[in-house]
């Protein structure tokens, strides 16, 4: 049986999922959860040190991908990363409000957005170093313009942070089908930079197949 407090954890991600943020209080996740808000009040202060719980936990299950891809050392290293993308989407699809509210939690919780600043610069790091593995198995070109992979990674970035509001908007009814639609989306980005040796491999992939959807909400690394 779970903890109170996870299930409180559990419960406000069903809520900032399903509501938004702005329609979730304390008072909302304690009635779902037919406790009083003392009760809850005694596991978390704030509705913020929820929101921030749920961020570091998913930050926690984020790092554990992007090592699994970086002790590649063969040509797997390719196949590895278009998984890790496709996976974390889905992983994603499960918090999902992050992406949706990305901007107001930005704006309101200090702590998450210094976090996000530092970990994106790592990111940067970590990706440019799996993209010198795939040069080095001859999967990627090398690069034609100055700081090109850099771009790449921003514009990865960028998609992976926004995908999910335009899903709300194109879709009138939301499933996780939509992330076999947008991952491959995303991946497509680095098929022009891949060599043929890496196209072969990017083609051979099937996707539909392989997502690690979770019926849980509560992911563990």
């Amino acid at each position: 049986m779970k903890k109170t407090k996870e299930v409180i954890i559990d419960t406000a991600l069903d809520l900032f999922n399903s509501e938004g943020l702005s329609n979730v209080t304390l008072r909302t996740i304690a009635n779902k959860m037919n406790i009083s808000q003392g009760n809850l009040n005694y596991h978390f202060k704030k509705r913020e040190d929820i929101i921030e719980t749920l961020y570091f936990q998913l930050v926690e299950v984020m790092n554990s991908r992007i090592t699994q891809v970086q002790i590649e050392e063969s040509d797997t290293v390719l196949s590895s990363l278009m998984m890790n993308i496709h996976n974390t989407m889905a992983v994603f699809y499960e918090y999902r409000f992050f992406l949706l509210d990305f901007m107001q939690i930005m704006r309101e919780n200090s702590k998450i957005k210094d976090h996000y600043v530092e970990l994106t610069k790592e990111r940067e790091k970590q990706f440019l170093a799996i993209f010198e593995q795939l040069i080095k198995f001859n999967l990627m070109r090398t690069e034609a313009v100055p700081n090109e992979f850099s771009y790449l990674f921003k514009r990865l970035t960028i998609l992976g942070n926004f995908w999910i509001s335009d899903a709300v908007i194109q879709n009138t009814k939301m499933s996780k089908k939509v992330v076999s639609t947008y991952s491959k989306m995303i991946l497509q980005t680095l098929y022009p930079y891949l060599t043929s040796k890496g196209q072969k491999i990017f083609n051979s992939l099937n996707l539909d197949r392989s997502t690690e959807y979770s019926d849980t909400k509560h992911i563990q690394p």
